[in-house]
C-alpha cells in the first residue's frame, strides 16, 4: 500500500478493479487519492517516467538559468510570432493610406465591414481549436503560419472591396487558433507567476508593432517603384511571415519533451516547476466532455467573457488610429506613419514598467487591469471635451489612448489560462473568451459612423463607458471570486496526490499529471 508522504522517486503500485478504471470522480483506494486511466493523463507522463529518476533535483542557480533561457527562447519565439500577425492585421490600416481604397474601391463603410468579417471568420475558426487539442501545437501553428503567408499574398491581387473583405474574412478564420496556441505553448514551459508577469512585456508584439511596421510604411513612402505602394507593403509583410513559417518549422516546440533548445535534464526540471506550480498538466490530447461542460457552468469563464465582450469595443482604435490622426491633426500620411511609431514606443515602455512590477509583486493582476486602463479612461474622456481647435492636446490624447488599453487587454488573457486547471476546460474557456473578444471587434468597426466624422464622439463614450470603466470592474469581481476560493482551500491545505492506472495497477504520481480541472483538484490555487 502506498505511503501518505511518498518521496519523489518512490512508485507505489495498487490494483485496480475493472469497475474503477476510467473514472474521475468514484470512490477512491484512499481519500486522498485520484486515479485516472493512462490515456487521460498528462502526455509528458511517459516522458517523465523514462528520465525523471535519472535527473537530480534542480538548484537555486540552475534555475535562475533555466528560467532565463526558457524566457527569453520561449516568450521571444511566440512574441515574434505575434508581432508579425499583428503585422499582417496592421496592413489594412497602413494600407488605407497609401492608395488601396482608391484602387478597390474601399469607402469608410466597407472598410469597417472589412474589419467586421474579420472577426467573423474569428469567431467561425474557433471551431479550429480542436486541432490544438487533437493534434501537436508546433505543427498547428506551423499550418496556421503557412496559410496566414498565402493570404496576405493574395492581398496584393484584390481589385476590388468584395475581394479584399472576402480575403479579410478569411485571415480572421486562420488566425483564430494562434492567440490560444500561443498562449498554451506559454502554460507548458512558465509558471503561472511568470506567465501572468511576462504577459504585458509579450504584448508589445502588438501595441508596439506600429514601430517595425511604421518604418516600414515609411521607407515605401519614399520608394520609386512602379508597383502601387499598398502592393508592395503587403509583399514585404507576407515576406516576412514566409521567414517566420521557416522558423517555426525549425524551431517551434509542441510541449517541453520535444524542445529542441533544452537539454533532457532541463525538460524534466521544466515539467516539474510547471506542474509543482500551476498544479495542473501540461498537455492532454484526449476531449474530456464533463471539463467542457464545467467550464460552460463555472461563472469565472463568463465573467472573462464579459471583460472581453466590453473592452474589446475599444480594438477599433488599432485599425482607425491612423485616419484618426489624419483627421484631428491634418497631418500626412508621411507623418501619421511616424505619430504611430512614437505612440507605440510610449506604450511598449509602459508594457516593460507593467512586466517588471508584476515580476516583483504577485497577485496584483486584476489592480494592474484597473490602473492601466485609467490612462485610455481619461484620454477618451479628454477626447470628448477638449476644444477641436487645440489639435495638439486632442493629439496627445489620442496617442495616449489608443495603445496602453492593449496592456490589460493581455493581462486578463493570461490570467484567463492560468486560473484554470485541465487541458480541455483551458481550450474550452479560451474559446468562450475568443467568441466574445471577435463579437466585440464585430460590433467595433461599427461604432465609428463616417456621419459622426470627425469627432466620433458616440463611438468615444461606448468606449469610456464599457470599456475603460465597467471592464476594469469585473476584474475586480473576477479578484474576489477566487480569492474567496483560495481563502476556502488554503484552510484545508493538504498534499494532494495521485494515481494512474497503467494496465489494471495503480501508480501513484503527481497530482499535476491527472490533468484535473481547478474545481476537481482542491490543491489549486489560483492566482491572482
Amino acid at each position: 500500500m502506498a505511503s501518505t508522504s511518498p518521496s519523489s522517486s518512490e512508485v507505489d503500485v495498487i490494483p485496480i478493479t475493472a469497475k474503477e478504471k476510467n473514472s474521475v470522480s468514484t470512490s477512491r483506494i484512499k481519500d486522498e487519492y485520484k486515479v485516472v486511466n493512462s490515456r487521460d493523463a498528462d502526455v509528458t507522463l511517459e516522458f517523465l517516467e523514462e528520465h525523471d529518476s535519472q535527473v537530480a533535483p534542480i538548484t537555486e542557480e540552475q534555475e535562475r538559468r533555466l528560467r532565463r533561457k526558457v524566457a527569453f527562447i520561449v516568450v521571444g519565439l511566440t512574441f515574434l510570432v505575434n508581432i508579425t500577425m499583428y503585422s499582417d492585421k496592421a496592413t489594412l490600416s497602413y494600407a488605407s493610406i497609401f492608395g488601396l481604397w482608391e484602387d478597390t474601391g474601399l469607402t469608410q463603410s466597407s472598410y469597417s465591414n472589412a474589419n467586421t468579417l474579420f472577426y467573423v471568420g474569428y469567431i467561425i475558426g474557433q471551431a479550429n481549436l480542436i486541432f490544438v487539442q487533437k493534434f501537436p501545437i508546433g505543427r498547428v501553428v506551423l499550418a496556421m503560419c503557412a496559410i496566414w503567408t498565402i493570404i496576405i499574398f493574395l492581398h496584393c491581387v484584390a481589385y476590388n472591396e468584395q475581394g479584399v473583405i472576402a480575403l479579410r474574412f478569411f485571415l480572421g478564420f486562420v488566425e483564430s487558433v494562434a492567440l490560444p496556441s500561443l498562449n498554451m505553448t506559454m502554460n507548458q514551459f512558465l509558471t503561472p507567476d511568470e506567465k501572468n508577469s511576462y504577459g504585458p512585456i509579450w504584448y508589445i508584439s502588438s501595441i508596439g508593432v506600429t514601430i517595425p511596421v511604421g518604418f516600414i510604411a515609411y521607407g515605401i513612402l519614399h520608394a520609386k517603384s512602379s508597383v502601387p505602394i499598398w502592393k508592395l507593403f503587403f509583399i514585404i509583410i507576407g515576406g516576412c511571415t514566409f521567414l517566420l513559417t521557416i522558423l517555426v518549422a525549425l524551431i517551434y516546440p509542441n510541449n517541453p519533451t520535444d524542445a529542441k533548445f533544452l537539454t533532457t535534464e532541463e525538460k524534466v526540471w521544466v515539467i516539474r516547476r510547471v506542474q509543482q506550480s500551476s498544479k495542473s498538466s501540461i498537455e492532454q490530447k484526449v476531449i474530456k466532455k464533463y471539463q467542457v461542460i464545467e467550464a460552460f457552468r463555472d461563472p469565472i469563464t463568463w465573467l472573462f467573457g464579459l471583460f472581453f465582450l466590453f473592452q474589446q469595443l475599444a480594438n477599433n482604435l488599432a485599425y482607425q488610429q491612423n485616419l484618426l490622426f489624419e483627421g484631428i491633426g491634418n497631418i500626412s500620411n508621411l507623418s501619421s506613419t511616424l505619430v504611430s511609431v512614437a505612440a507605440g514606443g510610449f506604450a511598449s515602455v509602459c508594457a516593460v514598467i507593467a512586466t517588471v512590477f508584476l515580476l516583483y509583486k504577485r497577485n496584483y493582476t486584476a489592480f494592474s487591469v484597473v490602473f492601466w486602463s485609467v490612462p485610455s479612461f481619461a484620454a477618451s474622456i479628454a477626447l470628448v471635451t477638449i476644444d477641436w481647435d487645440k489639435k495638439i492636446a486632442l493629439l496627445a490624447m489620442l496617442c495616449l489612448a489608443c495603445p496602453l488599453f492593449g496592456i490589460p487587454w493581455i493581462l486578463m488573457f493570461s490570467w484567463n489560462t492560468t486560473s484554470c486547471g485541465g487541458y480541455t476546460k483551458r481550450l474550452t474557456r479560451n474559446a468562450v473568451v475568443m467568441f466574445w473578444y471577435s463579437v466585440a471587434n464585430i460590433i467595433s468597426p461599427q461604432i465609428w459612423r463616417s456621419k459622426d466624422a470627425p469627432r466620433y464622439v458616440p463611438a468615444w463614450i461606448v468606449q469610456i463607458v464599457l470599456s475603460f470603466f465597467l471592464a476594469p470592474l469585473i476584474a475586480l469581481v473576477i479578484w474576489y471570486l477566487l480569492r474567496r476560493r483560495n481563502d476556502e482551500r488554503l484552510a484545508h491545505a493538504s498534499e494532494a496526490q495521485g494515481m494512474v492506472e497503467i494496465d489494471g495497477q495503480a501508480i501513484e504520481t503527481n497530482i499535476a499529471m491527472l490533468d484535473l480541472t481547478d474545481l476537481e483538484n482542491k490543491a489549486f490555487i489560483y492566482p491572482l
